[in-house]
């Protein structure tokens, strides 16, 4: 009898071990949990993408080959490639060109679309050596929501 009551007081603790470790958990929690997500031109969450378009009405800006060294809740870090149409004469006919960028993503917040998930708001980009004609060394973009 005693064995019994042993067993049932070592399962009815499982339980209670197993019921708290699944309870629900809520948005806030579930934010902390998950690092911030980048959100595309499609209004898709990446998380480390290997590519991301920049201009996205015509694709004539993106950033390519992203190594991301850097992606938690504060901030994300990456260096690749921005590849640049020059539109000379017009975009159409003109040539991309590559330029070396190191990538920062900041300032999360709450994403308006999928308020369980928070989004970077803000993109720096810093050109290594060579930038695009008419662009500083560092550019700060606000992203879209």
């Amino acid at each position: 009898m005693r064995t019994h009551m042993v067993r049932t007081g070592l399962a009815l603790g499982a339980l209670a071990a197993l019921t708290a470790a699944t309870a629900p958990v809520s948005a806030s929690a579930r934010q902390a949990e998950s690092p911030p997500v980048l959100v595309d031109c499609l209004w898709h969450a990446q998380v480390r993408p290997a590519e991301f378009i920049l201009a996205c009405g015509d694709g004539n800006s993106r950033l390519v080959s992203l190594h991301w060294s850097r992606w938690d809740e504060r901030a994300a870090t990456a260096e690749g490639v921005n590849m640049v149409n020059d539109c000379k004469p017009y975009c159409a006919a003109g040539r991309f060109h590559d330029y070396a960028v190191t990538v920062r993503l900041d300032k999360p917040q709450t994403w308006k679309k999928d308020p369980k998930l928070r989004q970077y708001t803000r993109m720096t980009l810093t050109y290594e050596n060579t930038r695009p004609e008419r662009l500083a060394q560092t550019v700060v973009y606000p992203l879209w929501s």
